[in-house]
């Protein structure tokens, strides 16, 4: 079982790949080896998909156990292909990378102050969650500037503590700091987790899994 590894060789795996607990949507690209690792990891089944031909899956598309946003563009045999797995529903506003945009576990959301009210009831009826907006680290892209799991959160270290207040409020659990691939702040960036396991980047240092497994629950 690998904790630490690169798609498509980059470490940013939540850019590339998005997962809940029986699944991994990955590009079609990503290699075999890549995938058999993520799947042994994350103990899912793997779903090669892509997004209007585009293989930034992870920022394009945000997924919990119960449902998948994804951006308004996705080709209709490709939601298709999605929805053979899970309920899935389009982002339709301008602002529409949904990886980008909403911070989600099973529970709850953390979504970009910009997202108007329509588009937050469906988030909220399709990924069941409480949703509130909010920022992370000063940051809009709270989806990439945050990780959640159902035990935990791992924020942008240099998220205010009226952000950090917000996100234990909201999310009912604990919430720290770090950083993933040797420094960098965008955690939502690096790290594919579920309740299973999780793996980070490949630049992720010893220090920084610790920190990792500490606030996600991993321990």
């Amino acid at each position: 079982m690998k904790r630490k590894l690169n798609i498509l060789g980059s470490p940013v795996l939540g850019v590339f790949a998005s997962c809940n607990d029986e699944l991994v949507f990955v590009p079609h690209d990503a290699s075999s080896d890549t995938v058999k690792d993520l799947e042994e990891s994350l103990g899912v089944v793997a779903c090669r998909t892509s997004v209007s031909g585009s293989s930034v899956v992870g920022s394009l598309m945000c997924s919990n156990n119960n449902g998948v946003i994804v951006a308004g563009f996705i080709l209709e045999k490709e939601i298709r292909a999605i929805r053979k797995h899970i309920k899935a529903a389009r982002l339709t506003e301008e602002l529409n990378a949904a990886g980008n945009l909403i911070l989600a576990n099973d529970t709850s959301a953390l979504v970009n102050p910009d997202l108007s009210n329509k588009t937050i009831k469906m988030i909220e009826k399709t990924l069941g969650v409480e949703v509130q907006r909010g920022t992370l680290g000063g940051l809009k892209t709270v989806g990439m500037a945050g990780i959640a799991s159902n035990k935990g959160v791992l924020v942008h270290p240099k998220s205010s503590p009226a952000e950090i207040a917000l996100v234990e409020e909201l999310f009912k659990l604990p919430v720290d700091i770090g950083t993933v691939n040797f420094g960098s702040p965008l955690v939502g960036s690096g790290i594919l987790g579920n309740s299973k396991g999780y793996v980070v980047g490949l630049d992720t240092t010893g220090p920084e899994i610790s920190r990792i497994e500490d606030a996600l629950g991993y321990l």
